[in-house]
């Protein structure tokens, strides 16, 4: 039998407050645990096999018409389900503004033994970078451009940060993403025969000038500093990036998304 929802409509109760205190990383960590607001990040996780600890939904805030489909799934999975009045959802909604669907879901933890690539892997190897924003973005595009694999190395940001779920619009759930240090990610391309390719200002080739049909890495780094003397110095192959205005660089996700594009060209006819 479905399971049926409990009405909330008290902002001191307990399951509500602690909601709220997961937006804190520490306590995200201590629960493993990790926020999922609005309806195609939640509709992402279902549709992916990832387990829905508890919804939380509101219909007074539903933006369409396929959110009560959503929460029907839910309740066929006795899914632990939360109805609550648009003050309760507001105090724990992460969004400015809410689409009346949150779900508590297992933190994505990967290894890099936990990836399984195909005969011509194309990976995206994010070091370094800062803004949950931009590791979002680039996991919205590694999902657009088919990467197999996403590596976060030597992580600053929480790859479990409802914003990474939020920039993503899901794709956190669609593409396998890993976390290694540098030097365990080195290893473990060079092991798999996989092509490091990493984008500088100073480099002489274009990027649309390297062969990227082959199994390859696309690496990029951090928002600031860009990557690390590690990288560029392990890399097959340095390109640029032409810059015709004042401006000297690109954001890291934009910069991500020109190179993908250039492997989805490039492998279009094989």
């Amino acid at each position: 039998m479905p399971a049926l929802p409990q009405p909330v409509s008290s902002l001191q109760n307990a399951g509500i407050k602690e909601v709220v205190k997961l937006r804190q990383r520490s306590h995200r960590d201590e629960q493993a645990l990790l926020i999922v607001e609005g309806y195609r990040e939640v509709k992402r996780a279902l549709d992916n096999q990832i387990p829905v600890r508890k919804l939380f939904f509101c219909p007074a805030l539903y933006q369409g018409r396929n959110e009560p489909a959503l929460v029907a799934r839910c309740a066929e999975q006795n899914v632990p389900m939360f109805e609550c009045s648009e003050p309760v959802f507001r105090k724990i909604a992460y969004r400015d503004r809410p689409e009346g669907l949150l779900a508590l879901c297992p933190q994505v933890r990967r290894t890099l033994a936990d990836l399984e690539l195909p005969a011509n892997p194309l990976i995206v190897v994010a070091e370094h970078i800062e803004k949950p924003g931009n590791l979002g973005t680039m996991l919205r595009t590694a999902d657009a451009a088919g990467a197999d694999a996403v590596i976060v190395c030597d992580r600053c940001t929480d790859i479990n940060n409802p914003n990474v779920v939020r920039a993503s619009i899901g794709t956190l759930f669609t593409v396998p993403v890993a976390e290694a240090s540098t030097v365990e990610t080195l290893a473990w391309l060079k092991t798999h025969g996989i092509g490091i390719l990493a984008a500088s200002p100073h480099a002489r080739k274009n990027y649309t000038d390297v062969d990227m049909t082959r199994p390859i890495a696309i690496v990029v780094g951090a928002e600031q500093f860009g990557l690390s003397e590690t990288w560029m110095t392990q890399a097959d192959e340095l390109v640029r990036i032409p810059m015709r205005g004042q401006a000297d660089s690109l954001n890291v996700a934009a910069a991500a998304t020109i190179l993908l594009f250039e492997v989805v060209r490039q492998r279009a006819d094989q």
